[in-house]
């Protein structure tokens, strides 16, 4: 066992302080690395706040993580030491269902994948993230991180890189389609760059304007304020494909009368409360409302080496561990453009 720091929340009102967990020994197929970079997703939020279920405390969050190989075991074939790799939001799963073989292991059934933190590994222990200064996983859930990508940058593409481009994969953005994307933060700003690198003519569709100018930059064609009753007339009947990056409740019967026939739109986000949807608006165009969750091992190294080809990098805000705190205060704020990303080096082996 090896002993790092780590930033760990223990309960769900105290917030996040240094302490020190332990590391499995590298075992024949594991990968151990020191942690460079780990960025903050709202997910992390919700967990340790025990918004989305039980929580064993000490918990130390994080799934995007970034870093360089230190250690391998015996058996690893697919990295050496001083590999640039990542970790994203799960670290195994059954890997004999179904979904498992197909190479889609976020839908894992037997029992389901094992988060990156406040999972149970096949040792029995606690999962434990990537606000800390070193990990060790299993081969088969780690990603190569292309060279042409800072591992800072690289760090919120393992969960908000993934959560957006596996969608749009699946749901064939490409030229000639219309994608609209709900939401301009840290989904929606990667949301915009992944289309607009597929070539899909991409719009943002915003409850205000007042990020207009950075939708635009980031790679937006149009941007729409919700807000505006307009809006909903005037693109009626426009769209090929919906991202919802936000976790509110909306009016999707409002959202839904914008997709084209036969378009979809996808949930994203987790809202609170049950979502409300009339069968007319779905009938009367062959529409689909649909959900997608982060995306498999295989498809997460594709979208890093798309990112890597097409040079589509996140828009970041690099802070130090001692910041965890106000960020997330910050995030719930919606005060981020557009993802914290933790410097892990005063976590890391002395």
């Amino acid at each position: 066992m090896t002993t790092v720091s780590a930033y760990a929340a223990t309960s769900a009102t105290a917030p996040l302080t240094e302490t020190t967990i332990t590391r499995r020994e590298v075992g024949p197929h594991d990968v151990a690395f020191d942690i460079h970079f780990a960025g903050i997703c709202h997910s992390d939020i919700h967990t340790v706040k025990g918004e989305w279920g039980d929580v064993a405390y000490p918990l130390v969050p994080g799934h995007e993580i970034a870093g360089v190989v230190t250690e391998i075991g015996s058996e690893v074939t697919k990295f050496k030491i001083g590999d640039r790799v990542g970790v994203g939001c799960f670290v195994d799963s059954c890997r004999e269902c179904a979904q498992c073989r197909a190479g889609e292991e976020q839908y894992c059934t037997n029992p389901g994948m094992v988060g990156t933190y406040n999972g149970i590994g096949r040792d029995g222990e606690r999962t434990q993230g990537g606000y800390s200064g070193a990990i060790v996983v299993d081969e088969n859930y780690v990603l190569h991180i292309p060279d042409s990508i800072t591992l800072d940058a690289a760090a919120p593409l393992l969960c908000a890189g993934i959560t957006m481009y596996s969608p749009l994969r699946h749901w064939n953005a490409g030229p000639g389609t219309q994608v609209a994307v709900i939401g301009l933060g840290g989904l929606g700003h990667m949301a915009v760059k992944l289309a607009h690198a597929m070539g899909a003519t991409v719009t943002v569709l915003s409850q205000s304007l007042k990020k207009m100018e950075d939708g635009l930059r980031l790679g937006a064609d149009e941007y729409y304020a919700t807000s505006d009753p307009a809006t909903f007339e005037t693109l009626s009947g426009t769209f090929d494909l919906i991202l919802n990056t936000v976790s509110a409740n909306l009016d999707l019967n409002a959202y839904l009368e914008l997709l084209t026939v036969d378009g979809t739109l996808v949930e994203l986000g987790m809202p609170e409360h049950p979502m409300t949807v009339g069968a007319p608006v779905l009938v009367s165009g062959r529409r689909s409302l649909a959900g997608s969750l982060i995306g498999g091992i295989a498809e997460t190294q594709e979208m890093l080496d798309f990112c890597a080809e097409h040079d589509v990098r996140p828009e970041i805000e690099v802070i130090t561990p001692d910041y965890i705190n106000d960020a997330y205060q910050r995030v719930l704020a919606s005060d981020v453009r557009y993802r914290f990303v933790i410097d892990t080096a005063t976590l890391r082996r002395k």
